[in-house]
């Protein structure tokens, strides 16, 4: 009787083990689950939401040509000797020159790409720098044009527009109540910012300082070694005067 006894205690107590166990692993999932609704939230600073992102995409020019038309004119001719400054500042790759081939302009623009050819090499671009290959036109409806690219570093942000919740009160729109940013606030700013930067690793790291202007440091010095005052005067400042108010 004593045995029989003992063995239903030891059974009851593995099964209040086994429940206990069940229990502690509902409760560690639940909070493995609480845990990963956190991690994929949507982050409130619109900057970790619309990163703006340094890459390298390509610059391209069109330079159209008639059919009946030889040589560029001079908007284009000023077009080519802008693109070949930026190049030189900023060019991270030869440049491609892709000419048609199989079109009625086709003549006009071999003749207008030896001039591009000229003028590229005349702005300091090397030969060994400037590549040409054919392209057909997809369509026949499409006008064949000369395209010039090269590839330069970027900053880009976006894309924008994604609306994932509501605006208004909703039931999916969880940060209603909680007075959080949309999703797509600061997008718009992120991408002209990256648009109107003049130089992306601007946005990583600060330039390093240039040399000082030596002619007007040793005319500042001059001054001051003499006690007379530093100060810049300007005779002609009361010209743009308007008025005398405030004297």
């Amino acid at each position: 009787m004593k045995k029989y006894m003992s063995e239903i205690s030891d059974r009851s107590s593995q099964v209040k083990l086994g429940i206990l166990l069940l229990g502690l692993s509902a409760v560690l999932g639940a909070c493995t689950h609480a845990k990963e609704e956190v991690t994929a939230s949507i982050p409130h600073d619109y900057r970790q939401r619309h990163p703006i992102v340094v890459q390298e995409a390509d610059r391209t020019t069109e330079i159209f040509v008639g059919s009946s038309r030889g040589g560029l004119t001079g908007p284009q001719r000023a077009d080519i000797a802008q693109l070949a400054q930026s190049w030189l500042r900023e060019g991270t790759g030869s440049i491609v020159i892709e000419q048609p081939a199989g079109t009625p302009n086709a003549r006009a623009a071999q003749e207008s790409l030896r001039e591009i050819r000229a003028l590229l090499i005349a702005a300091g671009v090397p030969p060994r720098g400037i590549n040409v290959r054919d392209y057909k036109p997809v369509s026949e409806r499409q006008f064949a044009t000369i395209r010039i690219n090269y590839p330069k570093i970027i900053a880009d942000a976006g894309p924008c527009g994604l609306w994932p919740e509501d605006l208004g009160p909703s039931v999916k729109n969880k940060g209603y109540l909680e007075n959080r940013q949309y999703h797509n606030f600061g997008c718009a700013y992120q991408r002209n910012l990256a648009a109107m930067v003049d130089n992306p690793a601007d946005l990583v790291q600060p330039r390093a300082e240039t040399p000082a202007y030596t002619a007007r440091r040793s005319i500042a010095f001059d001054k001051y070694r003499k006690g007379t005052s530093t100060a810049t005067t300007y005779p002609e400042a009361d010209r743009a005067k308007l008025s005398d108010v405030g004297k």
